[in-house]
């Protein structure tokens, strides 16, 4: 039964992330967000980990969804059809990006299953664990991680940037 309910969370994870991506709206691709991420909450619950489905639905779908979508409503972006042209770019960076999803989708198919750290039960500090573990085992993944959001921030930064009309010198 825990599989079916993770298949359904993942199939409808990357199919509301594709949406979001391919809807020209803005305020459409925020909803699919939006529904992306109670998806990814339920995978949270489904792994038993509901410390970090309250965190993804609180911080995510609640903090940095509700920002965005003030920051639609204040710029007023109705459609933009300058960036949904460049579809050479985004198979040019997909491509690759696939490729290395069924690299590493071969490798952990082969490889034997790593040791996860044992959290105790009955202290209940589900948080620490977490801790822990991020900075510790995963503090790499976490790293790049860091470093994609902050390509991404400098992207949004250069996409939503105007050009500001030269006057002329008097």
């Amino acid at each position: 039964m825990d599989h079916l309910f993770f298949g359904y969370f993942a199939g409808v994870i990357a199919l509301t992330a594709l949406l979001v991506v391919a809807f020209k709206n803005p305020i459409y691709s925020a909803l699919s967000l939006l529904i992306m991420f109670f998806h990814v909450a339920g995978l949270y619950v489904t792994l038993h980990a509901e410390f970090l489905a309250a965190v993804q639905i609180i911080v995510y779908a609640g903090a940095i969804l509700v920002l965005y979508l003030f920051v639609v409503m204040l710029l007023n972006l109705k459609t933009d059809d300058r960036y949904h042209s460049q579809w050479r770019a985004a198979a040019f960076v997909g491509g690759p990006l696939l490729v290395e999803f069924f690299v590493l989708l071969a490798g952990s198919l082969s490889a034997p299953p790593a040791a996860l750290p044992r959290v105790d039960i009955e202290t209940g500090d589900n948080t620490l664990a977490i801790g822990e573990t991020l900075f510790s085992t995963y503090l790499f993944p976490f790293e790049v991680a860091s470093l994609i959001l902050l390509v991404a921030m400098i992207g949004a930064i250069v996409l939503a940037k105007r050009e500001v009309p030269e006057t002329p010198a008097s």
